[in-house]
């Protein structure tokens, strides 16, 4: 078992390198353009729900659990017609990242208790640390490469100290960005929790930088980075581990920042144009034509009459009409499961899919 590094022993001096420092300006950059563009969509809520539902995705492909974006949306909608384990599992990320996001923006602060309750909401038990020996990393080929500590006092322990860590920002004086990639490694190499580390690890980092104000909502997704680069991102984690590497495991993180903002700014602006055509055209088109009638249209990609019926406070065969209005507008697709319709926004969706498309 490899000993748990101190991270405010950390020579801060260390993540100076001019590699370090160039990646960090440009990454920094991508960021800060990333929250101007994302405060530009006036209901957050579209981009919470839309790209977290990217990043839930990717995170849980990482541990394989994969779905497809149609099974997303039609569990999201229709959760009862639609038996998909891997789906349902999905979107348990989703709220698990709701969860976190609420507490953060409540208190300001990421505590061991937040990070329980966010696993919790993951697995759907409440098992909390582990207090049982027997864990271990493998590779693919079940060989061992990696053991956490199996002391439930000394788990206990090491997440105290990554909870000061976390909230101090005197403990260690380098950038949010630096830290957020140190404190990923030693939540990874702690391994607290029996099951759903890795997706809880991710949905920290993203709180990281929101309670830290580099983001104003959870929008910065690294998931889709990891998957590309898989085993890369593995072999940087022991390299800290056995050989104290930690400058190449920031720069690997740095460089996650910057491709991930980079795409993610594509994607905003493409759902950006989006709303406002769908604004234009059916306000000059339909006199029903309402702001949270946009707002439903793009929070959901696959939405229903009740959806409708409950965000503009109609009735349900208002709702109705509305939407078989613009189906045949040609701005929702009507499809039918037994009894049940759900409207497809083709153009949300197409985007949705494009960005996935490209990793």
């Amino acid at each position: 078992m490899v000993a748990i590094a101190s991270l405010h022993q950390l020579d801060p001096a260390r993540f100076d390198t001019p590699a370090i420092l160039k990646k960090l300006a440009s990454a920094s950059r991508q960021l800060a353009e990333l929250k101007g563009i994302a405060a530009a969509i006036p209901n957050q809520g579209i981009l919470i729900n839309t790209l977290g539902l990217q990043e839930a995705k990717a995170s849980s492909e990482i541990e394989n659990i994969v779905t497809t974006h149609d099974e997303l949306f039609k569990d999201d909608v229709l959760p009862e017609a639609f038996a998909n384990p891997a789906a349902k599992e999905v979107l348990r990320y989703r709220q698990a990242l709701r969860v976190g996001f609420a507490q953060v923006q409540a208190s300001g602060l990421i505590t061991a208790n937040h990070i329980v309750d966010i696993q919790s909401e993951l697995e759907r038990n409440n098992a909390g640390f582990r207090k049982l020996p027997g864990t271990a990393l493998k590779d693919g080929a079940g060989r061992t490469v990696y053991t956490p500590p199996q002391d439930p006092a000394e788990i206990v322990a090491l997440m105290r100290g990554l909870e000061q860590f976390i909230n101090d920002s005197e403990l260690l004086s380098v950038d949010p960005l630096i830290k957020m990639a140190l404190i990923h490694h030693q939540f990874e190499s702690i391994h607290p929790f029996y099951a759903g580390n890795g997706r809880t690890g991710r949905i920290l980092n993203v709180l990281y930088l929101v309670k830290e104000g580099l983001l104003d909502i959870p929008v910065l997704y690294l998931s889709s980075y990891i998957v590309q680069t898989k085993s890369n991102y593995y072999r940087l984690l022991q390299m800290v581990r056995e050989d104290d590497r930690w400058e190449e495991w920031v720069i690997y993180l740095l460089e996650a920042v910057e491709e991930t903002a980079q795409r993610t700014v594509a994607t905003i602006h493409a759902i950006k144009v989006a709303l406002a055509d769908y604004k234009h055209r059916i306000r000059e088109g339909y006199k029903f034509y309402s702001q949270d009638l946009i707002n439903n249209l793009f929070t959901h990609p696959y939405t229903k009459i009740d959806f409708v019926q409950r965000d503009l406070k109609v009735s349900r065969l208002t709702a109705t009409k509305y939407l078989e209005a613009l189906v045949d507008g040609g701005f929702v697709q009507k499809q039918k499961v037994g009894r049940s319709n759900y409207y497809v926004n083709l153009v949300l969706t197409e985007i949705l899919q494009r960005e996935s498309s490209s990793r």
